[in-house]
């Protein structure tokens, strides 16, 4: 089973099939050969293994950063 956070599309690299994608602060490069359908700036994505494998509902990402930012906090503060 994969535990995948939701990333922002913030950067198309269309000559490589690639896009550049924020995940709670970090950026990275991933492929997008996976994809049937062009991706945008601003979409919001599920990655796995370096590969975006969907595209989501922006509302549903929004609530699952959240969540996983208040795992984050509780995990700090358990320490």
């Amino acid at each position: 089973m994969c535990l995948s956070i939701p990333s922002q599309v913030v950067e198309l690299h269309e000559e490589e099939q690639s896009v550049t994608v924020e995940t709670m602060g970090v950026k990275r490069k991933v492929s997008a050969h996976l994809m049937p359908e062009p991706l945008e700036i601003g979409d919001y994505v599920l990655i796995h293994i370096g590969f975006v494998m969907n595209k989501i509902d922006k509302a549903d990402a929004l609530e699952s950063i959240k969540l996983y930012n208040e795992i984050v906090e509780k995990m700090a503060a358990a320490e």
